[in-house]
């Protein structure tokens, strides 16, 4: 992975990558990888909608609308390294309409890489890097989950190797005050880095699973009980150049982990209400929060999915306790780092503590974790980059 530059750890400018979703489509609900080279007719009379996408990467708004209409019909299902769209103006995110049905609510189970490399943490700065924090074993919140974390849902997104899952939480938006629709998670559960592009099918489901079912009645959940706050589509997204430039392509070299931090902004075509007047709820951002060190307690929470969870990420769980400081490179920004047995799936879940104030807000979310084993998780400090994210997104 390319290593950033001194100059530009200080100076960079976040990228918004913005894209608005205009008519609704249908389409199959098969998150099968391979194209297939034309439209063909059902025995039912319907379409087999084609996966051809423009031959050309998209370079005005005329162009992206073209490549909104191929994805939606179908065209998300071919991953071509070609095709897949990784620039900063190149999330393209239409709404299909009923493609996150219950079944594949349910059975999404990849996850996108998180684990860091060994190497990585026993190389880090010694000078600003703490002692490696005991594990702290995560506990399921109480059911239901809304009661315990209002604000935090789940992500399901398409990848190559097909349906995955990470974390998420609905945060406040300052020009919207009771109607927010923000919600903060990781640049990784979003975008590739350095080796891909943008995922596709982008969709945040507050309090997923909110009465924590298990085996035969999870089996037979309907979608309401999987998504009973609905499913909202990322309309919106933001990540650094950082990420999209050097994240995901070796955990052994990890300059663009403080980075790996992203703001979407959702819209659900069936709810005539923001996500937090749907919700009840939002967690200010607290930018420039005090590093580690001045954290006396950080609160977690998530749906962790790769073992010895369920694989799928099923159930809410959360951790509390206090952080340290990891400092992966000399000239990268240091992290939060806290014991915690959370694993993949619980990427992007927000990270809180108290204000001055009193109150919660999010200070950082979930980024990376050891690669051998569910002992720690690290997470960026947000700053000023991120506070430029948050406000170009959602003023866009």
């Amino acid at each position: 992975m390319p290593s950033l530059r001194p100059a530009l750890a200080a100076t960079a400018v976040a990228t918004l990558l913005a894209v608005s979703v205009t008519a609704c489509g249908s389409s199959g609900n098969s998150a099968d990888a391979k194209p297939s080279a034309s439209a063909t007719t059902s025995d039912s009379g319907g379409f087999t909608l084609p996966t051809s996408l423009p031959t050309s990467l998209p370079t005005s708004a005329e162009d992206l609308d073209k490549w909104a209409d191929a994805l939606k019909n179908g065209g998300w299902k071919n991953w071509d390294k070609e095709k897949w769209l990784r620039d900063a103006a190149d999330f393209i995110n239409p709404i299909i309409e009923d493609l996150w049905d219950a079944d594949r609510l349910r059975d999404a189970d990849k996850t996108p890489s998180q684990g860091q490399d060994d190497s990585g943490v026993s190389n880090a700065d010694d000078g600003t890097t703490d002692p490696e924090p005991a594990a702290i074993a995560a506990k399921q919140l109480s059911r239901p989950y809304h009661s315990a974390s209002p604000a935090t849902g789940k992500l399901l997104f398409d990848m190559p190797d097909g349906q995955a899952v990470c974390s998420a939480t609905v945060v406040s938006d300052p020009a919207n005050p009771g109607r927010s629709n923000l919600v903060w998670t990781a640049g990784h559960c979003v975008h590739a880095g350095a080796s891909g592009g943008w995922y596709r099918n982008v969709v945040f489901v507050p309090s997923f699973n909110d009465k924590g079912l298990t085996g035969s009645a999870l089996r037979s959940a309907t979608k309401a009980q999987l998504a009973p706050y609905g499913t909202w589509w990322a309309q919106k997204a933001g990540t650094t150049q950082q990420w999209i430039d050097g994240g995901g392509e070796s955990s052994a070299t990890s300059s663009a982990y403080p980075y790996d931090f992203a703001v979407l902004k959702v819209t659900n075509p069936d709810s005539g209400k923001s996500l937090e007047e749907t919700v009840g709820a939002s967690v200010p951002v607290w930018f420039d929060a005090p590093t580690a060190e001045g954290i006396d307690s950080l609160q977690t929470r998530g749906y962790p999915a790769a073992a010895p969870f369920d694989g799928y990420g099923y159930q809410q769980y959360g951790c509390t306790g206090d952080p340290v400081r990891l400092k992966l490179t000399s000239d990268s920004p240091t992290m939060n780092w806290l014991g915690c047995t959370m694993t993949a799936g619980a990427s992007g879940g927000g990270w809180f503590a108290k204000q001055p104030d009193g109150t919660t807000a999010l200070v950082s979310n979930t980024s990376i974790g050891p690669a051998n084993g569910n002992t720690w998780l690290a997470g960026p400090h947000l700053g000023t980059l991120a506070k430029s994210l948050f406000d170009k997104v959602r003023t866009s």
